[in-house]
């Protein structure tokens, strides 16, 4: 793995480093060495995976309130996604500043999202699917989010949406009241 860090401090891009021969390939998606040089010291608890049918969908952004803030590890395994990761770590040189990034199947990365971020994806083809390692349980009573269309954000997302959740549609957007977690 080649862990490339982002102008978010403590967020990566991940490239795998795939091993091909006649029968196939074969690539490492997780060593619990390899994430210590990056500082990696928790323990994923909870690994999940998305279907999303439509190209066009939206999931976000979504994140835990301390003390149940995780960090997550993406990974697309079928399909496209462009991801998007915003930090709103409270001071946080780079707070509400996000990076986007395309997660496929085909170009094998991932990406590393410490706590303190929100995280969100558009799906670029139909039948994508992504997997999910988290470093905390979900916890309802924690969920949180925020408007994926937030002016504050500015996000330039690549395609129409076509389907987005109720909650994630109505999510409120940032007033001057908040000042990151």
């Amino acid at each position: 793995m080649k862990f490339t860090e982002t102008i978010l401090k403590g967020s990566y891009v991940i490239d795998l480093t795939p091993f091909y021969d006649n029968r196939g390939g074969f690539a490492r998606t997780f060593c619990k060495k390899e994430f210590q040089q990056i500082g990696h010291a928790k323990e994923f608890v909870q690994l999940n995976q998305s279907y999303n049918t439509t190209k066009g969908t939206i999931r976000g952004m979504h994140y835990q309130v301390p003390p149940y803030s995780e960090i997550k590890l993406i990974r697309c395994i079928r399909g496209a996604v462009y991801d998007v990761i915003i930090d709103i770590r409270k001071n946080s040189p780079t707070f509400l500043q996000h990076i986007s990034i395309e997660l496929s199947a085909e170009n094998k990365k991932m990406i590393y999202v410490p706590e303190g971020f929100l995280h969100g994806f558009q799906t670029l083809e139909d039948n994508s699917e992504l997997v999910y390692h988290h470093t905390e349980y979900f916890n309802p009573e924690a969920d949180a989010g925020m408007n994926y269309i937030d002016p504050a954000f500015n996000i330039k997302w690549p395609l129409q949406t076509t389907i987005i959740s109720d909650k994630d549609k109505n999510n409120k957007l940032i007033d001057n009241t908040f000042k990151g977690i």
